[in-house]
């Protein structure tokens, strides 16, 4: 019915609660007649990915000027197109590297010249993690290795040289390929062609396209290699955490996305072998997150998750372990346990009766 796959419990949740909710579809040929329907609600609930409106053929920059009109209207929207613009943009993870959440190595690239020089300087050091913004679950997420291992002791002692060859694996399928530095680089700025080569990968590329102000952005972080040990997503309303998620990615791969047959193993928020990130991520760091994303006076998201991987080394005790944003997501968060309803093309009929009376 066009409807996502979890929208039905987050409707009955708020019926539930006592509240009217109605699902209504965006339809950009309605645009006006859809915003003149949102008026006669106390708040709004976006559960559109960017990127899928003008997939369909609308105006994503039109869609979200009707929703700031919505607030300044007096109606409450989550998340407003602001907050999900730079909450679920990228490069926020270089806004909190310097927390106790982040990783000060993590440089974002809008430009072309700014990717060359600084992805050629960061891969001759150690294996990265290029991430492209506009993407979802996982696609354009690059874990990239140099094939011969010949990284430099010290960071800037020298540069990849085009021709050198990358092993590179895609987090939304963990499938590899193999490129050269300069077939890499020309896949993400100029997308496929003559120049970057044959490639698997459902993306498409160019990832600056655009520039700044349209989005076009690449984030370069410093792969951790216990990613495969699994990583913690932390689901919260608001400023409260309602549950903690370990997603182990299925053997010999990397990413833990939904569909590539990772494990999911679901915790309290008070589970006590994450009482020291638990405690450390919602009393010192989280005040500091909407200041330092730009939004001091947007409220904190209504559902959304923050993806932590383990970047300390192994051996370290317990209470000493590190671990890191790999991305904050507010835009169209789903809700893991309806997982077996979600379609894809190996369960192209599931529905929300797949999903079993435990998780319901």
């Amino acid at each position: 019915n066009g409807h996502r796959y979890d929208s039905i419990p987050f409707a009955n949740g708020m019926i539930g609660a006592g509240m009217s909710c109605q699902l209504i579809h965006y339809c950009h040929e309605e645009h006006d007649k859809f915003f003149e329907l949102c008026k006669n609600f106390n708040f709004i609930i976006v559960r559109c990915n960017p990127g899928q409106i003008k997939a369909d053929g609308g105006d994503q920059q039109k869609f979200d000027d009707g929703m700031r009109a919505m607030r300044k209207a007096g109606i409450q929207v989550w998340p407003s197109p602001d907050v999900m613009e730079k909450m679920g943009a990228k490069d926020a993870l270089c806004k909190v590297a310097n927390m106790n959440i982040g990783l000060p190595d993590t440089l974002a690239y809008y430009t072309e010249e700014e990717f060359g020089a600084g992805f050629k300087k960061t891969m001759a050091f150690q294996p990265r993690v290029i991430k492209q913004n506009r993407g979802s679950s996982g696609e354009g997420i690059w874990i990239i290795k140099l094939k011969e291992g010949n990284y430099c002791a010290t960071f800037g002692e020298r540069c990849c040289e085009d021709g050198e060859k990358l092993s590179l694996m895609e987090a939304n399928d963990n499938h590899e390929e193999e490129h050269t530095v300069g077939e890499f680089i020309e896949f993400c700025v100029n997308g496929r062609n003559d120049k970057s080569g044959e490639w698997t990968s459902k993306g498409v590329g160019k990832y600056l396209e655009g520039g700044k102000d349209a989005g076009g952005q690449l984030v370069d972080q410093r792969f951790c290699p216990r990613i495969v040990e699994g990583e913690l997503r932390y689901n919260c309303v608001g400023d409260a955490l309602v549950g903690i998620i370990h997603k182990k990615p299925k053997e010999g791969g990397i990413s833990a996305v939904g569909g590539t047959g990772s494990i999911y193993t679901y915790y309290g928020p008070d589970e006590a072998k994450f009482k020291n990130l638990t405690d450390g991520f919602l009393t010192k760091d989280l005040p500091l997150v909407m200041p330092a994303l730009g939004l001091p006076d947007e409220p904190i998201p209504l559902w959304w998750t923050t993806d932590f991987i383990l970047s300390s080394p192994e051996g370290t005790p317990a209470e000493e372990e590190k671990w890191i944003v790999g991305e904050f997501n507010c835009s169209c968060v789903g809700i893991s346990r309806c997982l077996a309803a979600y379609c894809k093309d190996d369960t192209p009929n599931a529905c929300y009766d797949d999903i079993t009376a435990e998780d319901k």
